[in-house]
């Protein structure tokens, strides 16, 4: 019996499997193969129903009729494997957030007691009006989505023009490439919620280690005005 949480043996794939999922994956309908390899229609449908199989010197030839190695021909599908339902879930709203401010943004995190997340939420209040207030464009790894929930801001990326966004709209790009979020002419502050996404188990680790580093960056801008703001976390 599986255990709950855990994935449930499979047998290894049978030969008829196997040709069923090369075909599939050609596109070649039965009597297509049949041609390609010379075996009849009625024995290619006995080999995938698992009712007939090849010897090895039979499954060479056919390998060499497709053009193919043994491994290519053995070769399973290219999709992932199926991962095992681990049944997460987690409800967000900005009260029970963890909060983090910058001279830039206050970042509102969601669902943060779900660790080692691919996808991170975060609602976005923006101040910075210019990009000589904002400073050094923003990279880290991944890619990111941001909607606008209220306001106007100016996308500047390192590679294209600016864009200006209103409610409503959006814009997704490789976070990779450097990019800052202001608020547009007209707007004190604009709120968006964004989607960041990476392989790497810890971007939310290395997200709060970027704030902490716009934070110290600004200190100098500042140290004849206001004191910036705090680094701080509030569920």
């Amino acid at each position: 019996m599986a255990l709950k949480g855990f994935p449930v043996p499979t047998s290894p794939p049978t030969l008829g499997a196997l040709l069923k999922g090369l075909r599939a994956r050609e596109g070649w309908t039965l009597k297509e193969m049949s041609a390609k390899t010379a075996i009849p229609v009625s024995t290619l449908s006995k080999i995938e129903h698992d009712r007939l199989t090849l010897t090895y010197d039979k499954l060479q030839s056919l390998g060499q009729r497709l053009g193919l190695r043994m491994s290519e021909l053995f070769a399973e599908d290219d999709g992932e494997a199926p991962q095992p339902v681990t049944a997460r879930r987690s409800l967000g709203d900005v009260a029970r957030s963890v909060r983090v401010e910058t001279p830039n943004y206050d970042y509102y995190y969601l669902c943060t007691e779900l660790r080692r997340k691919r996808m991170i939420p975060v609602v976005t209040k923006i101040r910075a009006r210019s990009a000589e207030q904002f400073g050094e464009l923003v990279r880290h790894s991944g890619e990111e989505f941001i909607y606008v929930l209220s306001g106007r801001i100016v996308v500047q990326t390192e590679f294209y023009d600016p864009v200006v966004l209103d409610t409503g709209q959006s814009i997704y790009i490789d976070s990779n490439m450097g990019h800052a979020y202001l608020a547009a002419e007209g707007c004190d502050e604009a709120e968006v919620l964004g989607v960041m996404s990476s392989s790497e188990e810890s971007l939310m680790e290395a997200m709060l280690h970027l704030h902490e580093e716009q934070r110290q960056a600004a200190v100098p801008a500042n140290e004849d005005g206001p004191a910036p703001r705090r680094l701080k976390a509030k569920r």
